[in-house]
């Protein structure tokens, strides 16, 4: 190498040196959340910690930053979290009948990306990209349906001659920043077809399934073969605390089925789903009581259960807390989890340096609070789990309590109000 360049480089070297410096002088970072208790399981965090953002990413999480930023949030007293990720969501319906827009219930849970559960499939899909998707600051993935129109309805959801696992698996090759995977579900016919179809799909794609299915009289399907025979390691099972697709919970004994747990320790994975009819308290405290939680924690919200059900995320968290779930597991349940079960870890999932600034903060209450599940019995709990500020992409998107605002000042720049 010519001396020349060697100046040359060390010269550009010192100039970049010289810049970082005097941008850490006069402001490195855009916003800084300070004094907050970080759970950040990815990076072995649990502690009071700062966490800096440059951007739209994450600068720095340590204790005590003294560089000054554009703006402060004083957390001290909450908890600091990565953006949760709701791997069973519902945000697209066929025509818009029903639908929930990511933005106006997501970021009010400290959730940042939602997994759209089977909505659509590769006949729809595109126009849910271009009306949701393309739309929303929440990040919007998706498990595509193994049904063609995706979820529209008994007769075409038991369509066997729409589920087409090389269109399907053609569809995620064309986006595959923005498909995870593959769902199937309500599948009411005898056998295994849905489950065979999707699991090619997957093969063909090189990606994981979720199954909603159902164990009732007539399908010829049972818990054991399914989670044992026909299920894959990696492949997950939604709606794991309701006993009409699984059963986890021996009805006669109360003891969790010796299969499921062979099951889990072969590689298949369960997910919470809570939704309007798969969150039964019978289930959920003896699987928890005999150390059978989720593997990821969901919530299969939609139209229909958003009001009285009310399974977000933080509300779905707070009820396995008060089952026994530490707050630092939920928080893994809720973040690396997911994101290691749709292969996105680790780009989600995490508060470290370099990765997008997602982040949640909560308010972990006590008092007395009811809790329902989604057969409508009501469970009092001691613990409540709050969002109270959503940071996406590197902006405040949701501030419940004005954490971010400054006081009003009287006197100040509206002039003098008497």
């Amino acid at each position: 190498m010519k001396k020349s360049s060697i100046v040359n480089r060390a010269i550009v070297n010192s100039l970049a040196l010289c810049l970082c410096t005097s941008v850490a002088v006069f402001g490195q970072y855009d916003l800084v959340l300070k004094g907050g208790h970080v759970i950040d399981p990815a990076n072995k965090i649990d502690g009071v910690m700062d966490v800096a953002i440059t951007g739209n990413k994450i600068a720095r999480v340590e204790r005590n930053l003294t560089d000054p930023a554009k703006k402060t949030i004083d957390a001290r007293g909450l908890y600091v979290t990565p953006g949760l990720i709701d791997l069973h969501a519902h945000v697209y319906v066929k025509g818009g009948s029903g639908s929930l827009f990511p933005d106006d219930t997501a970021l009010l849970a400290g959730t940042t990306t939602v997994v759209d559960a089977g909505t659509s499939g590769w006949r729809t899909f595109e126009d849910f990209k271009s009306k949701i998707i393309d739309k929303s600051r929440t990040r919007v993935l998706v498990f595509l349906n193994i049904v063609g129109g995706g979820i529209t309805g008994d007769d075409a959801e038991n369509n066997t001659e729409d589920m087409d696992p090389a269109a399907t698996a053609a569809k995620i090759k064309q986006y595959p920043n923005l498909l995870v995977g593959i769902k199937t579900a309500h599948f009411m016919r005898p056998g295994w077809t849905a489950i065979r179809r999707a699991e090619e799909a997957g093969r063909l794609s090189g990606t994981p399934i979720i199954v909603d299915d159902r164990i009732l009289t007539g399908t010829e399907r049972n818990t054991r073969e399914k989670v044992l025979d026909v299920l894959r390691p990696g492949d997950m099972h939604t709606h794991t605390y309701n006993d009409r697709q699984l059963e986890l919970v021996n009805r006669f004994t109360g003891k969790v089925q010796p299969y499921m747990l062979e099951a889990r320790r072969r590689g298949v994975l369960f997910d919470l789903g809570h939704g309007a009819g798969s969150f039964l308290w019978p289930v959920a405290t003896q699987a928890m009581a005999q150390g059978f939680p989720p593997d990821s924690i969901s919530t299969d919200l939609h139209a229909a259960n958003i009001l009285i059900i009310q399974p977000d995320m933080a509300n779905c968290m707070s009820k396995l807390i008060n089952l026994g779930m530490s707050l630092q597991d939920a928080v893994l349940r809720a973040t690396v989890h997911p994101a290691r079960q749709i292969h996105r870890f680790p780009e989600l999932g995490t508060l470290g340096v370099g990765q997008t600034a997602d982040i949640a903060v909560f308010d972990l209450q006590t008092g007395v609070f009811a809790f329902k599940d989604a057969w409508s019995k009501k469970y009092m709990g001691t613990k409540k789990l709050e969002c109270v500020l959503t940071v996406r992409d590197g902006k405040v998107v949701y501030d419940q309590n004005g954490l971010g605002f400054p006081e009003w000042d009287k006197a100040g720049e509206y002039g003098v109000i008497p």
